[in-house]
């Protein structure tokens, strides 16, 4: 039942306790009363019609005191004049009722009752109606809330689309020939049909959202919402409010109460992604709602059960984490119950082709440019790339070449890897590299992992003269986050230069 539906039905039900001839709901919309359901014989003449509250006193008197009242004539005569005057011609002295509609809190309108009969409603049946008043405001909010539910959960089904579309593209799972991500796609399809909360580990832009997503559309949740959210992409002060949600006054701008992830994801799954940079003020709310399955919104004194299953996702080292007591480690084992480990792309490199072939055939929606292919000298070149950044740095790079190319084909020259561009002018080609200063060499050995990473970081941030942040900073010529960059140089010891 929709909400104009459930409305009439409720209209039609409130006629056995009051009989009207004109049964009307205004719900609240910027400072007026709007009609949005009506009943009786006159109610084809109402509908739409709009009453602006400043000239109406007793009516905004009726929603702050949320009492219901019957109007007389001398109410009328001496007071704010029928709302449907100019509209509908009613003999003097009808009968009138206002009855106010609220729930949780705040007030949604009002419901009105007018009757031909020269007569006023005893005040026996206004109690009644303003008891029937209550219920209608609970259904109407109810409602409301299960429309704007339902709402995101058909836009979140439908990003979910898209996304495992292109998921199934980049070979992350299912298409993959990597014998690495074959073995990790293999331990999801084990653990997605339970509700096991899942630890999803990875370099920065290897696809763990993907692999989430991927789960939740395995699991017997699938039709239900999945909702992300990135505790490292909202303030600390916020955060807490987006998970837990809050009520109306709980904080300065909180005009209305405000659902958090947890309860939008009710029934489904929720992502909590970057989880090691999530406050350690924060982490103790957390260990309850994983072990009791409970909210309590920002404000508000009562628990709300959520239904839940939980994925976390980080690139952060958790074990150090908690060494370094940024992490709680009951919070830990409670959230890496089954850890899921995605290959970086340079240990999965064999997936190129299939790769490149996806995200080129997603890019060609936004860049116009169909049929783009990658040589097999082009792909050689990609090969030799360490990729910092995973297959959000291939994204880009395939992007920029796809720009900068005229024909179809992406041979090596098309591709810029290490020498980035600056975003004010043309892209200047990188400067030739002596033996010592290759990606493979440190001081006349083979560099480690993290040796080549903090390297590429410092060239990067050389060529910006430090800036991180904004168009053509580092973070974006990365493909990262800036949080996730001054994350990553900190713990290389990379100094930030002028």
């Amino acid at each position: 039942m929709d909400t104009d539906d459930l409305l009439r039905r409720g209209l039609d039900w409130v006629a056995r306790i009051a009989p009207y001839d004109l049964a009307a709901v205004f719900t609240l919309d910027e400072g007026s009363l709007v009609v949005r359901a009506a009943r009786g014989h006159l109610a084809s003449q109402v509908r739409g019609h709009r009453i602006d509250l400043a000239r109406f006193p007793t009516l905004r008197e009726a929603l702050e005191t949320r009492r219901a009242r019957a109007f007389t004539e001398d109410d009328h005569r001496h007071g704010d004049g029928d709302p449907f005057d100019g509209v509908l011609d009613l003999s003097p002295g009808h009968a009138c009722m206002v009855v106010p509609l609220h729930a949780a809190g705040r007030s949604l309108g009002v419901l009105t009752l007018d009757r031909t009969h020269c007569e006023s409603y005893p005040q026996s049946v206004v109690d009644q109606v303003e008891t029937y008043g209550q219920i209608l405001g609970l259904a109407l909010d109810n409602a409301e809330r299960r429309v704007v539910l339902e709402n995101l959960r058909e836009e979140e089904l439908e990003r979910a689309r898209e996304l495992d579309e292109v998921a199934a593209g980049y070979g992350v799972l299912e298409r993959s020939v990597s014998p690495a991500v074959r073995a990790v796609a293999a331990r999801a399809r084990q653990v997605a049909p339970t509700d096991t909360p899942v630890l999803i580990l990875g370099e920065t832009g290897t696809g763990k959202e993907r692999l989430a997503r991927a789960l939740h559309r395995w699991s017997a949740r699938a039709d239900r919402p999945f909702v992300a959210i990135n505790c490292a992409a909202i303030p600390a002060s916020l955060l807490e409010s987006e998970l837990f949600g809050h009520t109306r006054g709980a904080f300065t701008g909180a005009t209305r109460d405000r659902l958090g992830r947890f309860q939008l994801a009710h029934g489904g799954t929720l992502l909590l992604d970057e989880i090691g940079e999530l406050p350690i003020e924060l982490q103790a709310k957390l260990l309850r709602v994983v072990q009791e399955g409970v909210v309590e919104p920002v404000g508000s004194d009562k628990s709300v059960k959520v239904d839940v299953r939980l994925l976390a996702a980080t690139h952060v080292d958790l074990e150090k984490a908690i060494a370094g007591g940024r992490l709680r480690e009951d919070l830990y084992y409670r959230l890496a119950v089954f850890p899921l480990r995605l290959p970086p792309l340079r240990q999965r490199l064999e997936d190129l082709p299939l790769l490149c072939a996806a995200m080129l055939a997603e890019q060609s929606q936004r860049t116009g440019r169909r049929g783009m292919r990658v040589s097999e000298a082009g792909l050689a070149r990609l090969r030799a790339h360490a990729w910092p950044g995973n297959l959000r740095e291939l994204s880009n790079v395939l992007e920029r070449a796809t720009i900068v190319t005229t024909g179809e084909m992406l041979g090596p020259e098309a591709f810029e890897l290490g020498d980035m561009p600056n975003g004010t002018g043309p892209i200047e080609p990188a400067p030739k590299a002596t033996p010592a200063d290759t990606p493979l060499q440190h001081d006349g050995r083979i560099a480690t992992l993290e040796e080549v990473t903090a390297l590429q970081i410092q060239r990067v941030l050389t060529h910006t003269r430090g800036r991180i942040y904004g168009p053509g900073g580092a973070a974006e010529l990365l493909g990262v986050p800036p949080s996730t960059l001054q994350s990553r140089m900190k713990k290389l010891g990379v100094a930030r230069t002028a």
